[in-house]
């Protein structure tokens, strides 16, 4: 049974996702067993998408850790049978708090079910084992019923991806969603030349900044253009004149690719794996304001 399908058949689902919305306290996932290890990715998900949750292992929940469930939270239990040992002397103890509880179970019948306010039926008739004895099915089905529980309150509290980015500052992922161009381009050096400017100035600029280019600007700070240090070997290939006439207009490249300092550094390597470069004229407002390059973008790991 799909995940849809397990949803159209458990008809408590949307109350439930009702009742986590309007909660003023957390939702505190519990389990034991294979089951525990299910709720504690049950946690990181609700948490990474803008519910609030904590993992309760049911053992400890006997042995002081009940202690961290307030009047205002909510409890979700998940246990395949929903009649071990552990769940059993838990529930009488969630439902001395007064806390609302939702069963994440196979066995509808079983005594958590019938003692939870909210029942997310995962059916499981034989787990993927061969033996039809390690939790393999009911695992994978309490996981992704959990997950489109998740799904659906993002979706209800209109979660988008920069709420995403606030809560994954670390890693690739995050700055895929959050970096943007000037945070990188700010770190580097500026090569820009007038378009009168002499090939040894051109030169010397290119080599002396090392981002491989130089910016090529008129006399009143627009962009001209980009000359980049393979525009350089190709000039001087087929160059048949004087070296000392050349000017920076003569060998630009015009209109060149560039990205705004506010566009995300992601954008920014997509143009260059699109057009085969290795850098970019940043611009702001217009206006040139520097460059970013392929090893910036290598340095914090977006390739």
């Amino acid at each position: 049974m799909g995940v849809a399908e397990a949803i159209q058949q458990t008809p408590d689902f949307a109350l439930c996702v009702g009742a986590i919305l309007a909660l003023q306290g957390r939702v505190v996932v519990t389990g034991i067993g294979k089951s525990a290890h299910i709720a504690s990715k049950i946690v990181a998900t609700l948490n990474s998408t803008g519910t609030p949750a904590l993992f309760m292992h049911a053992a400890d929940a006997i042995h002081g850790d009940l202690g961290m469930i307030q009047p205002e939270d909510f409890v979700v239990a998940i246990s395949k049978s929903g009649d071990t040992p552990e769940i059993k002397v838990l529930v009488p103890l969630l439902k001395r708090k007064g806390v609302p509880m939702a069963a994440l179970v196979s066995n509808a019948d079983s005594y958590l079910a019938l003692h939870a306010d909210y029942i997310l039926h995962a059916p499981v008739t034989r787990e993927a084992c061969p033996h039809n004895l390690a939790p393999t099915t009911s695992t994978t089905a309490a996981l992704a019923l959990g997950d489109a529980l998740a799904v659906c309150l993002l979706e209800s509290r209109d979660f988008t991806r920069q709420d995403f980015a606030r809560l994954h500052p670390g890693g690739t992922l995050g700055k895929q969603l959050y970096l943007k161009v000037g945070d990188l381009s700010r770190q580097n050096q500026q090569p820009q030349v007038l378009d009168n400017a002499p090939l040894k100035e051109i030169i010397l600029e290119i080599s002396g900044k090392r981002l491989g280019a130089t910016a090529v600007l008129d006399a009143a700070g627009n962009l001209r253009g980009i000359i980049t240090d393979g525009d350089l070997r190709r000039m001087l290939s087929a160059f048949a004149g004087r070296l000392e006439d050349v000017r920076a207009s003569d060998i630009l490249t015009p209109n060149p690719v560039a990205v705004d300092i506010d566009d995300f550094a992601v954008e920014a390597l997509a143009r260059m794996q699109e057009r085969n470069i290795t850098q970019l004229i940043v611009t702001e407002q217009g206006q040139f304001c520097g460059f970013i390059h392929l090893h910036d973008l290598l340095r914090e790991g977006l390739v």
